[in-house]
């Protein structure tokens, strides 16, 4: 019986990444390489900093196709307390996204 042997760790889940620049709407999609998940994959997702507060929010998910949306609200002050104001599509940001299988 032989002892000798090499282990060999399974291949990791795969990962994709992406980055695009948001429409008039504050819409961007990505689509993933095709065959590269066989169901929606978990994503991550970050907004390239700015002068306005900008919040986003994943409006679409597929194996195929991630859609991310973005609003930005500037900061007002009213009678000394910060408040934002109503978010407005954000365009021409650049978002960035990392999907795992």
């Amino acid at each position: 019986m032989s002892t000798g042997g090499a282990y060999r760790p399974p291949p990791g889940p795969r990962v994709e990444r992406a980055t695009g620049v948001t429409d008039g709407s504050g819409n961007v999609s990505f689509a993933w390489p095709a065959g590269a998940f066989t169901a929606p994959p978990v994503v991550t997702v970050s907004v390239q900093g700015a002068a306005a507060f900008r919040s986003h929010s994943i409006t679409a998910n597929s194996a195929a196709a991630t859609t991310v949306n973005v609003q930005a609200a500037a900061g007002v002050t009213l009678l000394g307390i910060g408040v934002l104001a109503v978010g407005a599509p954000a365009a021409g940001v650049t978002v960035h996204a990392i999907a795992t299988a």
